[in-house]
Formats: C-alpha cells, sequence, structure tokens
C-alpha cells in the first residue's frame, strides 16, 4: 500500500506538471508527508528534492533538443545558485521539522499567486551572455538557489522570471534555461541531504517513476485541454492555496503558536 502511494503521488506530481506546465514539483513535499507516511520533514525534503531534479533533467533533455536553451546563462546562473542551494539546504537541515514546513506553506501561497499572475513574453530570444549580464545571473541565481535549497523545491516560479531579470532573454528561452538549474539546485540539495542520512532512496525511486507516467498522461491531456489551460491554472492554483492553509493551521499548533 506504501508502494501505490507514493507511485500515486509522484503522478500526481508528474500529471500536474505535464498539464500546466509548472508548480507541481511544490506539492512534493506535503504529498510525501501526508500521503506517503513520511514521518521526518527532512527526510520529505531531502526526497522531494532528489525526484524534482531528475524529473527536470529529464525535461531540459527534451528543451535542449528544441534549441530554446541558453547554455552560457543557464551554466552562470546554475554554478552561481548551487552555492546558494548548498548554503540554504545547510541552514534547512538545522531548522525544526515543523517550523521548516510552517515556512514552506508560505512559499506554496508565493507559488500559486505567481501562476494566477501568469508569465510574460517578452523579451530577446537571441540575447547573449557579457560580463553585465553574467553578473547579474550571479547574484540573483545564489539567492534563488538559497530559496531551492532551504525547502527542497525546483524553484522553477522563481528561476523563471529570475533568468529573465538577470539576462532579458524570451519566457520560452527562460523555461528551456531554468530546467538546468532546477536539476542542479535539486541534486545539490538531495545530496547534502543525504550526507545526513535524510533522503529515502527506495522511496524517491518509486515516486520518480511515478512521476514519469504522470508526466507523460498530463502532456497528452495538455494538448486536448490547450484552450484551458488559464482555468486549469486557476484550479491548480487554488488547491496549493488550500494545502498551505493546512500546513499552516498543523504546523501552527506543532510549534504552539496556536
Amino acid at each position: 500500500m506504501g508502494e501505490l502511494l507514493t507511485l500515486l503521488s509522484g503522478s500526481l506530481v508528474g500529471f500536474s506538471l505535464g498539464l500546466i506546465g509548472g508548480g507541481g514539483s511544490i506539492l512534493a513535499v506535503p504529498l510525501l508527508l501526508y500521503v506517503v507516511g513520511v514521518d521526518d520533514p527532512h527526510v520529505a525534503i531531502g526526497t522531494s528534492a532528489l525526484a524534482v531534479a531528475i524529473n527536470a533533467l529529464a525535461n531540459l533533455a527534451q528543451h535542449a533538443r528544441a534549441g530554446t536553451v541558453k547554455w552560457p546563462c543557464a551554466a552562470t546562473f546554475a554554478a552561481s545558485g548551487v552555492a546558494g542551494a548548498l548554503a540554504g539546504s545547510t541552514v534547512g537541515k538545522s531548522l525544526d521539522g515543523e517550523k521548516l514546513l510552517f515556512l514552506f506553506a508560505f512559499v506554496m501561497i508565493v507559488v500559486a499567486i505567481s501562476m494566477l499572475r501568469g508569465r510574460g513574453g517578452e523579451g530577446d530570444p537571441s540575447v547573449r551572455i557579457n560580463r553585465r549580464i553574467a553578473l547579474r545571473l550571479i547574484m540573483i541565481g545564489f539567492v534563488v538557489g538559497g530559496v531551492s535549497g532551504l525547502f527542497g523545491i525546483g524553484g522553477g516560479f522563481l528561476i523563471v522570471p529570475g533568468i529573465m531579470a538577470g539576462s532579458g532573454m524570451a519566457v520560452l528561452n527562460a523555461v528551456g534555461s531554468s530546467l538546468f538549474s532546477v536539476g542542479a539546485f535539486g541534486l545539490t540539495t538531495a545530496a547534502n541531504y543525504a550526507l545526513s542520512g535524510l533522503v529515502a532512496w527506495k522511496t524517491a525511486a518509486v515516486f520518480i517513476g511515478g512521476g514519469v507516467i504522470g508526466g507523460i498522461a498530463g502532456m497528452k491531456l495538455a494538448v486536448l485541454l490547450s484552450r484551458r489551460k488559464g482555468a486549469l491554472t486557476r484550479v491548480f492554483a487554488a488547491v496549493l492555496i488550500v494545502v498551505a492553509a493546512y500546513m499552516l493551521y498543523r504546523n501552527a499548533s506543532a510549534i504552539g503558536l496556536l
């Protein structure tokens, strides 16, 4: 039963990512905690980081074949962000689990709001890196990597606008380029947690397998429901807010705020 719930949870994350193109990985931690039954919040975060990284790298291959990845910008952002992810994940391991989840719930609300706002299509698809752009990418990448490492999330909702702000590239290129950072940040966070024995490897493998299956189904349905993508995104954002409210209530009690 535990493996079935893990497979279904991973499928749900992959399905949402395939269906609406982002945000789904933020559900990995609450699913691991409240559905799969992982007891330790830190183990849930470490395991989630690994699953998110593998899924991101799989999607990166598709964008690379399509030529949407701006590799010099992506590599610069990721290199700085890896240092941030290492710092953030180290801080995360030292925080009380309930307090960390309480903060995580606020991040979920930010993700929901960013999804409701949508993404602009402006930007330069032919942008090339230079010293000024590199400096901006390094500074923004470190901050975004820190947030990603702290909570064990992909951070795509921050990485995409961060890369756009730092380089001025078009949103399509930013989405493709962001996956390199999502994978790099996730692997850094997972490795840091694994060193402390905070990754459930078997659970991660089943979760990732479910994500692949769900992702394929989500992409197929996305084609059929392309005209309703905006409505689907709003529904998913509402689900995130409800889950975040539950986590706030549950962990506020645990840390003595209620």
